[in-house]
């Protein structure tokens, strides 16, 4: 009897001793040899990395009104093996999410990863609590702000648009997307056994700065309808518009047409803003580069005397004025005034290749103009590539590539006294004020002003704007008509009406261009197509703007 209580227990303290080395065995394993691993996923059990977006920066016109700013929203998600009912969660999503159930249903049977499908991004805040109500264990919400564009359509290629991955597409919101998207909050979080926060580390969000523009809203939306009824009347390929403040060469509204929703990130893009990428052969409101370039050389003086006939040849080439006339002889104001050809062209044989060369680069042409848009620098073939005809085409507009805006800035540079200034379209970043660019003088205050007066002509009766008028004020400027290249030859059917000047002429105050790329219905002329435009543009922005009369 005591030999087999001995026994049991021997069994007893053996069985123990056992456990003892297994419970050892396991302890030395959990803490030396997989402490790693258990640490790994201990972490991963408590603790989580957060990245939280920044909210973007707005975007406003001059006097503070909102073109862009970021609202509330969320992306809706779903983790599939967590939704038991996937026909039913469907069937409660659908008429929040305005889509149909079968969409939801299919996106949940088929996700983009086990564990993740995006059912529906960016919806509105209200919307999104009405989803985060219903409840649906496997449905998550995640924050991601909303791009909105009050004005819908307004300036919207000047703007932009931001992409799925929160980063600019084009226009200002590509240009200072460092400055607008601020900086993302990525913070490390521990959890207790509660899922409650114990620790949080790392940098908080940074929101984005607000970009001021110069744009003025009501200006801006009333060059949208005169430049939008203009495309549409001539159903034109393109048209275009720019209002310059000629005090600092602030942009106070650029319009572009066919029309895009900024809303719309898949419109927005850099080459539908015309303004600044338009790539077209400028016609004879480049005259003012040959005629500026040759009075400040001394070659001529507005009143010098120039026999005109209807044609004369150059090389190969032989240059028609616009309309038949016989053999006259006209002043250089007249030449500029009615818009001669022939008269243009043999004042850049005065000038020659090099010196008109000189005076195209001067005055801006075949480089950007430095504003804060993606732009075009245009085309000016190098001097080496001229051939014996160049001298007889590009005096008036034909053989180079210009833009818009680069037309507006050497015009301004007229209308300042011959000062060359950057165009500006934002005034601040984060309230500090952009600094003024640098600006360049290239004429003389009296080669400006003959050249100011002279524009005052075309406005008079014989000058190609005469038609056009607005009470109370003396207006300067240039019409431009120019055939487009097609295949290699040019146009007779195609052409570039433009227009562009400012007023009043003694004092400039505001500057507009209007261009019309290929108008139909048989109107080609800028006289009849761009001229009209800018009248109704600058007759509403001098009275808006309360430019005195003058």
């Amino acid at each position: 009897m005591a030999l087999r209580q001995r026994r049991r227990i021997g069994w007893l303290f053996g069985l123990f001793a056992l456990l003892l080395a297994v419970a050892a065995s396991r302890a030395l394993q959990l803490t030396t040899l997989n402490s790693g691993q258990l640490s790994n996923a201990a972490n991963a059990e408590h603790a989580t990395t957060v990245t939280t977006p920044a909210a973007r920066g707005s975007i406003i016109d001059r006097n503070g009104t909102l073109l862009a700013v970021s609202e509330a929203a969320d992306d809706i998600s779903a983790t599939p093996q967590l939704i038991r009912d996937p026909a039913g969660v469907a069937l409660k999503l659908a008429p929040l999410l305005h889509l149909s159930s079968t969409t939801i249903a299919n996106d949940l049977a088929k996700p983009t990863s086990p564990d993740y499908t995006l059912l529906a991004p960016r919806v509105p805040a209200a919307t999104a609590q009405q989803v985060a109500a219903l409840q649906i264990p496997g449905i998550k919400l995640t924050s991601d702000p909303l791009r909105v564009y009050p004005f819908k359509y307004l300036a919207a290629q000047v703007l932009g648009g931001v992409g799925t991955d929160a980063n600019g597409l084009g226009g200002i919101e590509f240009e200072f997307n460092t400055q607008l998207a601020g900086s993302p909050g990525v913070q490390h979080v521990v959890f207790d056994g509660q899922g409650r926060a114990i620790h949080v580390s790392g940098p908080t969000a940074v929101g984005g700065q607000t970009v001021q523009l110069t744009l003025d809203t009501a200006l801006q939306q009333v060059t949208d309808k005169v430049v939008s009824a203009t495309g549409e009347k001539y159903q034109a390929l393109h048209a275009t518009a720019i209002v310059l403040d000629l005090k600092t060469n602030a942009i106070l509204a650029i319009s572009n047409w066919p029309r895009v929703n900024a809303n719309d990130p898949t419109k927005v893009g850099f080459s539908n803003d015309y303004a600044v990428n338009l790539g077209y052969e400028p016609g004879s409101t480049f005259k003012v580069v040959t005629i500026g370039g040759a009075l400040s050389d001394g070659l001529i003086t507005p009143a010098t005397r120039f026999t005109i006939p209807y044609s004369y040849r150059v090389a190969d080439r032989v240059i028609h004025d616009s309309e038949f006339h016989s053999t006259e002889t006209l002043s250089t104001a007249s030449i500029l005034a009615q818009s001669s050809n022939v008269g243009a062209v043999q004042i850049g044989q005065q000038l020659g290749k090099s010196g008109l060369y000189d005076w195209i680069r001067r005055f801006g042409f075949g480089s950007p103009t430095g504003v804060d848009l993606h732009e075009e620098s245009g085309i000016v073939p190098p001097l080496a590539s001229w051939s014996g005809s160049s001298i007889g085409n590009i005096p008036i507009g034909q053989g180079v590539l210009v833009t818009p805006l680069q037309i507006a800035t050497a015009y301004a540079a007229i209308a300042n006294g011959g000062v060359l200034r950057p165009p500006q379209i934002v005034s601040s970043v984060g309230g500090v004020p952009v600094r003024a660019p640098r600006a360049t003088r290239i004429l003389t205050t009296t080669v400006a002003d003959e050249l100011r007066h002279m524009l005052k002509g075309v406005f008079a009766p014989g000058g190609t704007a005469s038609e056009i008028s607005i009470p109370g004020y003396a207006l300067a400027g240039k019409t431009g008509t120019a055939q487009k290249v097609e295949n290699g030859t040019y146009s007779n059917t195609k052409y570039v009406a433009s227009f562009v000047g400012f007023a009043p002429e003694q004092h400039p105050r505001l500057e507009g261009i209007v261009v019309v790329d290929q108008p139909g219905g048989g109107y080609i002329y800028g006289t009849e197509v761009a001229a009209p435009a800018w009248e109704q543009i600058m007759n509403f922005a001098l009275t808006y703007l309360k430019v005195p009369p003058g």
